[in-house]
């Protein structure tokens, strides 16, 4: 059985290979090449898979929109595996989409009509804005056959009761969003704080309970970091995918101003690191 460690460590070296790249002075592309800063913690994030073997300085460009995708699909296998050893904390009929789109779920299946009126009538949709978004990753569950629901107790027969949860399948037969994952390999400009506007069309626009809406990122500096993590209300959290290595290449650096504002998002509630999402997920 594969350990909790080892498939993190198997996540970054899947990053290595299909993500991460190095110019001619050693710099990683989730670095700032401006930023002295962002340069050391980002080489600081990948120099101990390097020396270990596991990282090596791949020199190929690569263009942002494939970095953003191979990004997504490294994280989405590593959510995926993660989540299915989790099966006894939390069962049920689980999928881990990077082509779906919030329609496609029961709690916003109604938005898929107002998208085509919109559409429809040009001068409605410039007053109301696109209600229709595609986050990067969706996690959705199956509605359950009522034979599943009795598989242990007979506790439910028949259409007289709990006719309208989307859970039974005799019921619905839309699956229903879990959690919507925003992934963002570095932050560094306003197209970044979408994710926000994603999350609150999430919140707003939902009929039935709210999905968890996180972010997971790659971006070296603390303080662009903040950018995102700081606040509430529009997402739950931001989990970096090397949070511990993070911290231990500023305290080499002795950049304490940066580790406090990397503690403050930690202890408050803010910041995790990727080997937490799973677990979240399952609560």
């Amino acid at each position: 059985m594969i350990r909790w460690q080892e498939l993190r460590l198997q996540y970054h070296r899947a990053l290595c290979k299909y993500v991460v790249r190095f110019d001619e002075q050693g710099r990683p592309n989730n670095a700032d090449k401006s930023h002295r800063l962002s340069i050391a913690i980002a080489q600081g994030i990948w120099e101990p898979l390097r020396q270990a073997g596991l990282c090596s300085a791949n020199t190929r460009n690569l263009p942002p929109q494939r970095v953003g995708k191979a990004f997504e699909f490294a994280t989405r296998e590593y959510i995926q595996q993660a989540f299915q050893m989790l099966h006894h904390l939390r069962p049920g009929r689980w999928f881990f989409s990077l082509e779906h789109r919030i329609e496609d779920f029961v709690q916003y299946q109604h938005l898929a009509e107002l998208g085509k009126t919109l559409r429809q009538h040009p001068s409605l949709h410039a007053a109301l804005g696109d209600y229709l978004i595609t986050p990067d990753i969706l996690i959705g569950r199956e509605p359950i056959p009522d034979d599943e629901i009795n598989r242990y107790h007979p506790l439910i027969q028949g259409r007289e009761i709990a006719r309208y949860t989307p859970l039974r399948a005799v019921n619905n037969t839309t699956p229903i969003l879990h959690a919507s994952v925003s992934c963002k390999w570095t932050i560094r400009s306003d197209r970044s704080q979408n994710v926000r506007t994603e999350g609150l069309n999430l919140i707003r626009n939902r009929k039935g309970h709210t999905p968890h809406i996180v972010v997971v990122t790659a971006e070296p500096l603390p303080s662009r970091i903040a950018s995102l993590a700081l606040g509430t209300g529009d997402l739950d959290m931001v989990y970096h995918i090397a949070l511990p290595e993070i911290q231990q290449t500023l305290v080499k650096l002795q950049d304490t101003t940066s580790l406090d504002l990397l503690n403050t998002m930690i202890q408050g509630q803010r910041l995790r690191d990727i080997s937490d999402l799973p677990f979240d997920l399952a609560t």
